[in-house]
């Protein structure tokens, strides 16, 4: 987990790592109210609920939301009001009923690479398995997971701007995938993963390190 970030001010936000990363996380599984005042994040993984608090200084209380039919699941949330940070959202981008319908998220370059971070912890991927055609070699793909075909669009070309990287766009069953395969993954989470003190989901960053793409 990484360092806590400042507490957002009304009508006062100011980017730093730990909020790019929690946009990151409202863009993929959170939820602005249409109240107009409250902002939800959900997760399975309850370490990326307190994850969130952290980067955003909150103490809101973790709650419970179960879901499904034939098989009921259950997911980690938090929920807090904030007039400033949601208004704030809205500025950059990111709107109630997002799913489907959210595009572009205005993020700065020195900080795009945590969003990214966040994006990828909250409904993204890293898959590895063995090379069926190298044995001792590992297949490595990076996957960011949205229902808006528009958004991961303008994702791949922010990635293709600043570092030069295409993957590939694919329609999935319910939603659409954006994947980058070994060589420009392993640069990708260079980027992602730059330091030991971030904020991230733990079990991530450990397949990270097992294809040494920082020095620790």
């Amino acid at each position: 987990m990484g360092k806590r970030g400042p507490a957002p001010k009304r009508g006062m936000v100011e980017w730093d790592s730990s909020l790019a990363y929690a946009v990151g996380l409202l863009v993929t599984d959170g939820n602005l109210s249409p109240d107009g005042r409250h902002i939800d994040f959900t997760s399975k993984d309850r370490e990326l609920i307190e994850t969130f608090k952290s980067c955003l200084s909150i103490d809101n209380r973790i709650g419970l939301k179960v879901g499904g039919f034939s098989k009921p699941t259950v997911a980690y949330h938090v929920q807090f009001g904030d007039v400033g940070l949601y208004r704030w959202l809205l500025s950059i981008g990111v709107t109630p009923k997002k799913s489907k319908t959210i595009g572009a998220v205005e993020i700065p370059d020195e900080y795009f690479f945590d969003f990214l971070r966040g994006h990828l912890d909250g409904d993204g991927t890293i898959r590895k398995y063995p090379d069926p055609v190298y044995p001792k070699a590992q297949r490595l793909y990076v996957s960011f997971i949205s229902a808006s075909y528009q958004h991961l669009v303008w994702l791949q070309s922010r990635i293709e701007t600043l570092l030069g990287l295409t993957g590939f766009l694919q329609e999935q069953t319910r939603s659409f995938e954006l994947t980058y395969a070994k060589q420009e993954s392993m640069l990708l989470l260079r980027m992602m993963y730059y330091s030991t003190d971030l904020p991230c989901l733990e079990r991530k960053r450990r397949i990270v390190q097992e294809f040494q793409t920082v020095d620790w």
